[in-house]
Formats: structure tokens, C-alpha cells, sequence
């Protein structure tokens, strides 16, 4: 009886809701055939174990790359280094350079001085010799202070004692006792000077 009831109920189906059946069922397969695949990809971890290969490859690149980086930055860093320590150990190294011809003439003059104890000669000698000297400070920057007949200035000059002149007003110049050289605009050292401290008495 009910196996003649059954298919009259598939003949008296309406196509329409035999239409959503057939659809649901075919989403049913889909989706179990899905959960099938996505268990069996997270059973064996194909699909994500090349993910996480590519991503580890990924990564070990970068930080090899941020090592050669860090490791050239070091080596740079010590170079510098290297350097400027070179640069500051000869850093008067022209200075001396320049000066050695100076030396050698004063060497010469004494030597003919004791010669030949001619005064004259000596002391020309060493005016061309001082006379290289401030030429060698010129190539520097290093200039003399003018200080005779100069008002004193305790920025150019220190004082080491004051006579009394007729000839020059007071808190003159009048001796020079140590010559002062300026470098730039910047005082080396001041001139050690004797000021006029007015008439004598």
C-alpha cells in the first residue's frame, strides 16, 4: 500500500518545490564536499605548510639582509673611526712641515756665527729667519699683534709693568717685551707690553 502511495506522491509534486529540493541537496554536496577538502588539506597541512615555508623563507631573508646591513654599518662605524684617530695624530703635521726650513736656516746661522763670529752676519740671519717664521704663521692665520705706540688694550695686551714717558700719553704702549699673535680674530696669546704711565716726575 504505501509503496503505491509513494510515487503518486513524487507524480503530485509541484515541479517548483521539486526544484528547491534538488538545489538543496546539491548545496548539501557542496558543502560537505568542502568540509571533506578542507579536512583533508588540515589533516597532511599541504596548503598551509607551503604558506608557512614561504612566510619562514620570507622572514630568514629579511634578517640575513638586516645582518649585512648591521654588519656594514659596524665596519663603517670603525673605519670612521680609524680615520679621524689618523687625521688627529697628524693633525700638525703641515705645521711642523712648514717649520723645518726655519729650523734648518737658524741651524746654519749658528753654525756660521761660531765660524766666523761675525755679529753683523748673525744677527741677519736670524731677522730672515723670524722673518720665515711669520710667514709660516701668515699661512696659518697666525698674525702678530701690532703693539708698539698702541693704546693698551687688555683684550690684545698683559701688562707687565708701566714706566713713566715724556714722549707717549699714558696707558701706551711703549715696549714690547713678548710678541702676540691672533688666529682668526681670536687671541692666541696676548702681547706681554711696558705702558706709558704718564710724565715723569
Amino acid at each position: 500500500m504505501s509503496n503505491e502511495t509513494e510515487p503518486q506522491n513524487k507524480q503530485n509534486q509541484n515541479p517548483a518545490e521539486a526544484d528547491e529540493q534538488a538545489q538543496a541537496v546539491a548545496e548539501a554536496a557542496e558543502a560537505l564536499a568542502g568540509s571533506e577538502g578542507a579536512d583533508s588539506l588540515g589533516s597532511d597541512g599541504s596548503g598551509k605548510g607551503d604558506e608557512a615555508a614561504k612566510l619562514a623563507a620570507e622572514r630568514d631573508q629579511y634578517r640575513d639582509a638586516a645582518l649585512r646591513a648591521q654588519a656594514e654599518l659596524d665596519n663603517y662605524r670603525k673605519r670612521v673611526t680609524r680615520e679621524a684617530e689618523t687625521s688627529a695624530k697628524f693633525l700638525t703635521l703641515p705645521l711642523v712641515r712648514d717649520l723645518l726650513p726655519a729650523l734648518d736656516n737658524l741651524s746654519r746661522t749658528v753654525q756660521a756665527a761660531e765660524q766666523t763670529g761675525n755679529i753683523d752676519d748673525l744677527l741677519k740671519g736670524l731677522h730672515m729667519i723670524i722673518g720665515q717664521f711669520d710667514q709660516v704663521f701668515a699661512n696659518y692665520a697666525a698674525k702678530p699683534i701690532e703693539s708698539l705706540g698702541q693704546p693698551f688694550d687688555p683684550n690684545l695686551h698683559e701688562a707687565l709693568q708701566q714706566m713713566p714717558s715724556d714722549e707717549h700719553p699714558p696707558m701706551t704702549v711703549i715696549q714690547e717685551l713678548e710678541r702676540g699673535y691672533t688666529m682668526h680674530d681670536r687671541v692666541i696669546r696676548p702681547s706681554k707690553v711696558i705702558v706709558a704711565s704718564g710724565p715723569a716726575q
